[in-house]
């Protein structure tokens, strides 16, 4: 599944007062958010989110903070509040409530841990010491799959990307627990630094966990070396989004037979894995260079990298010192977090993964109104029309591709707000011995819900987020959009603004996720959600060529010091979010049609305000070491540039603030990419 977020980020002319909403008290436009020193044809980003980047600098807690982090600031505030209403009534045993009390609860027992110290890893740290031979080492991967890490790959039960209505048993690369090959290989003056740490990171937690000074520095330098060597044979980021080079459906038989660095028959029986006889194997050639890996590497050190791997993944649920050390690394160094997040906030993220839905039950209840659900199944129904015309009106698509294209925008599915059916977690046990055994119960009720779809049908019903995410996706495997519940407030969706802020709010990410369904990855699976040709080759070399001017573009932005940004990486990303603006602001003028123009409010026309509607969605403020970091691991580009170089292609952009040659804010004509 390809979930995508979106931010936004525009700006006005500084006048006074502005539309307030009846209901929310929120304005439709903040003219608090401008940096009126800044000329909207200089830098639109600064002009429309300066001010509101400015009172909103960044906290010792965050790595970044934006629009969306605002939001689920506020989301945790309103769960936080739903907890201690549970809290102020006694809740049944074994019951959701319950459940929930105690895992927050277990979380904020800062007292029990530190006085366990190690103790909740320790059976699980000398089971993996205890391991003989290969049986009992491909054992001991397939329980940490389960119930705790994910050892060299990773697996999951999906979509046949070639049979969309079958779930497929698939494999991919891991083991790299940096999480980038990047860190491993590159010797810029930045990346040596965090490699450097990451060996004192790997070190500490050994000796957290009892090993001798001898021992842990020994450890570490074979877990060190052996992620490197993963790394050396780990696909890069563009080719993971390639999606014909990411399918190779074989037998089950067959991949066992070729990449025999375990026991895959005791691994299956470990993992419950036993209705498959295909799989795919998302990037083959990892698992060949694996496979020629471990046969050359000992039990002893597989069994230091298993060790390694457990503590890493338990380190956040144990006492302040292995806690300290993640964030020492992986917050300080990685993304410069100066602060842990306070305690609550941390043990409420571990109550909104592990009962998720539960949780998204209650939160609908209390703060999600229906009236919001019309009006977004209203605005989607209108940008499905507008996308449709714009797909007709294409000068480099032939009629035959667009014929089909047109199909498969007739067959979304449009999910809004929660689903229909709930999740049971009856089976979910959670006790008072540890967190991290909870957490580890957590992760084998995941494990064994997923495993329930197996050689099974598709369930088109099924999730990908819950309602109280802010965020949104679409799935290409079921063609399907989706909207939780979170995401439909201010400043994406305000249901008494006007109509071209929340067209240029809400209406975007929308009409980005429609994008999807034609980008650069979305455009190879048909209306059945099958990996398919449905389009013409020369429709194909089209698309193509105008896809590498956006990577270009993209490919020139700095965006630290040297660094640059990858347009390859976040090509499906920059597609949506250009295809997003002209779809929404297509809708948006469809409403239009046979009305007087709208009055300006604020001083904004109203093509104004849409494009600050977009704008403002985007505001954030990001440490150096966050954008080095997610110029490595997301498919996002920074929030600036989803403003700047997003709308520098539009040409209703330039009309709607007077952009002119000469101004920073002009492209030329002929160097303007519109895709859709």
């Amino acid at each position: 599944m390809k979930n995508l977020m979106i931010t936004i980020g525009i700006a006005a002319l500084a006048l006074t007062g502005c539309a307030q909403s009846k209901d929310t008290g929120k304005p439709a436009i903040d003219l608090a958010n401008f940096d009126n020193s800044v000329s909207p044809k200089e830098d639109f980003y600064q002009y429309a989110c300066g001010g509101w980047m400015e009172a909103n600098p960044l906290t010792a807690e965050y790595a970044r903070y934006g629009i969306f982090d605002q939001l689920d600031k506020e989301n945790q505030e309103k769960l936080k509040a739903l907890i201690e209403e549970l809290n102020s009534k006694p809740q049944e045993e074994g019951s959701v409530g319950a459940k929930i009390q105690m895992m927050y609860a277990m979380g904020l027992d800062s007292l029990k841990r530190n006085a366990d110290g190690a103790a909740p890893v320790m059976e699980q740290l000398e089971a993996i010491k205890a391991v003989s031979d290969e049986k009992e080492l491909s054992a001991m991967i397939g329980k940490m799959h389960v119930e705790s890490a994910s050892p060299f790959f990773g697996f999951y039960i999906g979509a046949d990307e070639k049979n969309s209505t079958m779930n497929l048993l698939q494999f991919f690369q891991g083991g790299i627990s940096m999480g980038d090959r990047d860190y491993y290989l590159l010797d810029d003056e930045n990346t040596v630094k965090i490699r450097d740490a990451y060996k004192v990171y790997v070190n500490r937690l050994f000796t957290l966990a009892g090993y001798s000074a001898e021992e842990a520095a020994e450890a570490a330098k074979t877990v060190i070396d052996l992620e490197t060597e993963i790394a050396k044979v780990s696909v890069d980021r563009a080719t993971r989004r390639d999606v014909h080079k990411n399918y190779n459906k074989m037998t089950v038989k067959e991949f066992t037979s070729r990449f025999d660095f375990i026991d895959w028959e005791v691994f299956f029986k470990e993992t419950g894995i036993c209705k498959s006889e295909e799989l795919n194997a998302s990037q083959v050639t990892f698992f060949e260079g694996l496979t020629k890996l471990l046969k050359n590497v000992s039990l002893e050190d597989q069994k230091d990298y298993l060790a390694f791997k457990l503590l890493n993944s338990a380190s956040n649920y144990l006492s302040e010192d292995f806690v300290n050390a993640n964030f020492e690394f992986f917050g300080k160094t990685v993304q410069g977090r100066e602060e842990l997040q306070p305690l609550w906030k941390r043990s409420l993220s571990v109550v909104n993964r592990s009962l998720a839905e539960a949780f998204g039950q209650m939160y609908v209840e209390k703060y999600f109104p229906a009236s919001s659900k019309e009006k977004m199944l209203e605005m989607v129904a209108n940008l499905q029309t507008a996308l449709g015309e714009r797909i007709e009106a294409l000068e480099w698509m032939s009629d035959k591709t667009k014929a089909k294209a047109q199909e498969k925008l007739g067959t979304f599915i449009v999910k809004v707000g929660y689903p229909d059916t709930w999740k049971d977690y009856t089976a979910l046990e959670i006790k008072e011995d540890s967190y991290w055994a909870n957490i580890c119960r957590a992760n084998v009720f995941s494990h064994n819900e997923m495993m329930k779809d197996e050689g099974k049908p598709v369930d088109r019903t099924q999730w990908g987020m819950s309602p109280q995410t802010v965020n949104a996706y679409y799935n290409p495997t079921t063609n399907e959009i989706c909207f939780p519940a979170a995401i439909l407030q201010p400043p994406f969706f305000n249901p008494d603004a006007d109509d071209a802020v929340n067209y240029g709010g809400i209406g975007v990410v929308i009409g980005h996720e429609m994008t999807h369904g034609f980008g650069d990855q979305g455009r190879n699976y048909d209306k059945d959600g099958n990996i398919s040709a449905w389009w013409t080759k020369e429709d194909e070399e089209k698309f193509n060529e105008r896809a590498k001017v956006l990577v270009e573009q993209y490919d020139k932005i700095i965006v630290l010091d040297t660094l640059h940004a990858d347009g390859s990486y976040t090509l499906g990303e920059n597609i949506a979010d250009q295809g997003g603006l002209l779809v929404s602001h297509q809708a948006y003028m469809n409403t239009l049609k046979g009305k007087e123009t709208p009055a300006d409010i604020d001083g904004f026309t109203h093509n104004q305000r849409f494009y600050i509607g977009y704008a403002n969605l985007w505001a954030q403020n990001v440490r150096p070491q966050e954008i080095m970091r997610r110029t490595k691991t997301d498919v996002h580009s920074l929030g600036k540039w989803r403003v700047n170089a997003a709308l520098k292609n539009i040409d209703d952009f330039y009309t709607a603030f007077d952009i002119k040659e000469g101004d920073a804010m002009y492209m030329a004509p002929e160097e303007r990419i519109n895709i859709w």
